[in-house]
């Protein structure tokens, strides 16, 4: 919970930076805020699919252990490859 507090306050500072970037002129402060406003909001997205995921294991474990299963697999495959 806290960790969606603090986004929200980076949101809000990166979109006060980026504001403030454009007020005066100052392409680094614009990049700056932009840059700390668009990972903020991608952090929502992560933390949403999170909770997302975990909900669907939750109610089908079977599910969750066959797409593990079937994941590891794949990884397997991939990094034994030469």
């Amino acid at each position: 919970m806290f960790e969606k507090a603090e986004n929200k306050v980076n949101e809000a500072a990166g979109k006060a930076q980026e504001v403030f970037g454009r007020a005066t002129d100052s392409h680094d402060d614009t990049i700056k805020g932009a840059t700390r406003k668009y990972a903020s909001q991608a952090g929502y997205a992560v933390r949403d699919a999170a909770d997302t995921v975990r909900d669907q294991v939750s109610s089908n474990p079977l599910g969750g252990l066959a797409i593990a299963g079937a994941v590891g697999v794949v990884l397997g495959f991939l990094l034994a490859r030469k």
